[in-house]
């Protein structure tokens, strides 16, 4: 991680949570810094993931979490057939459009979990083979498994991104504070 993660007020297990989630959204967010629309779709490597695709995969992926944990129906629910969508723009989909609607979900997600009475309040995991029979989680488990769930897809976004203009983690966090690195 480049950037620093503030440190909660004492106690705030909430807080720190949302600020470590925050700082992995941004790593992915600095990653189409500065493209166009056709350098983010681009997949300069072996892998068929663009920039593009992966801010719209964890946009999706952090709304579908949020949904079960508020145990509600997701509203951009992907099936078998459109899951290959939610790794790439289509249609009238573009970079800023995706950010925001990131944006919104995330505005949502702490919302929520500023507002949950225990961050071991649990809900249930759905079926699924890589999923125990039944399982539940608590808002704590959520949280951490945004972190790390969009911490992997920061680092595939750290390597599409280098490997299109040789721009690593600290030249984005450069590039968005208009300075240098010692600035």
């Amino acid at each position: 991680m480049v950037t620093h993660v503030p440190a909660e007020a004492h106690g705030d297990e909430r807080g720190a949570l949302l600020s470590f989630v925050e700082a992995q959204r941004g790593a992915i967010r600095r990653s189409v810094l500065g493209l166009t629309e056709e350098q983010a779709a681009s997949r300069p490597s072996a892998s068929e993931l663009s920039l593009s695709g992966l801010v719209k995969h964890v946009a999706e992926m952090e709304l579908n979490w949020l949904r079960l944990a508020q145990q509600r129906p997701n509203e951009r629910q992907r099936s078998e057939e459109t899951w290959g969508d939610s790794f790439r723009l289509v249609g009238e989909e573009t970079v800023p459009g995706v950010l925001a609607f990131w944006d919104s979900v995330a505005k949502e997600t702490e919302e929520f979990i500023r507002s949950v009475p225990s961050m071991d309040d649990t809900f249930p995991l759905p079926p699924a083979p890589w999923f125990p029979k039944d399982a539940r989680v608590s808002m704590r488990w959520l949280m951490m498994h945004l972190v790390e769930e969009i911490a992997r897809h920061a680092g595939h976004a750290d390597i599409i991104r280098e490997s299109l203009d040789g721009k690593g983690a600290f030249d984005l966090v450069a590039l968005e504070q208009s300075g240098d690195w010692g600035a």
